[in-house]
């Protein structure tokens, strides 16, 4: 909680999805392109990504990450925001369904990905396994001699949970990070 202001400082995730009008796609990525570039010059703008729709006629997902909703609610107030909206009503069909998460919330949401991002069951069991492999390595070698004395049960499942947490904000997200184009070969690509 930000004193000063009385507003919480969790980072805030925001979805909003809506389609383009038929035949327009084009013009409504462009214009989100540029409410995302325009986001950018704003403090505690995060990062922020567009994700088209599976199907073509379906609905578009814009992700914008900001440091604060205080910093959120900053965008939100602009003149820049409200331009990007006008130009982005000419294009889109209907309003947006806007969806914001933050705290633990965020922490339980499935992982935004690209549209186009579905990598082979194989690719990924390889990319699980290199994160896998060293981090039991790791707890086996460094932490397993000091829980011997405790029964199997407790600590096996304390094992299980120093994995757990470990890969889940530790190892997985660089990994997949560091291996995005092993996992999908077109992303970057225009």
């Amino acid at each position: 909680m930000d004193r000063s202001t009385g507003t919480s400082s969790a980072r805030i995730t925001r979805i909003a999805r809506r389609r383009a009008q038929a035949g327009r796609e084009a013009e409504y990525e462009s214009c989100v392109r540029e409410m995302l570039a325009q986001m950018r010059g704003y403090k505690g703008f995060l990062g922020g990504d567009i994700i088209p729709p599976e199907q073509p006629g379906g609905d578009y997902q814009v992700v914008t990450r900001f440091a604060s909703e205080a910093e959120c609610e900053a965008w939100d107030r602009s003149e820049a925001r409200l331009s990007c909206l006008e130009r982005l009503s000419e294009v889109a069909d209907g309003e947006p369904e806007l969806r914001k998460l933050s705290g633990l919330e965020a922490w339980f949401e499935p992982a935004v990905v690209s549209a186009s991002m579905h990598p082979p069951r194989a690719r990924m069991a390889l990319v699980t396994w290199l994160g896998i492999f060293p981090t039991v390595s790791l707890v086996l070698w460094l932490v397993a001699p000091l829980l011997e004395p405790l029964p199997f049960l407790l600590r096996t499942a304390l094992l299980t949970a120093l994995i757990v947490v470990t890969m889940t904000w530790l190892v997985m997200p660089r990994l997949v990070r560091l291996l995005r184009g092993f996992l999908d070969p077109g992303h970057g690509k225009s």
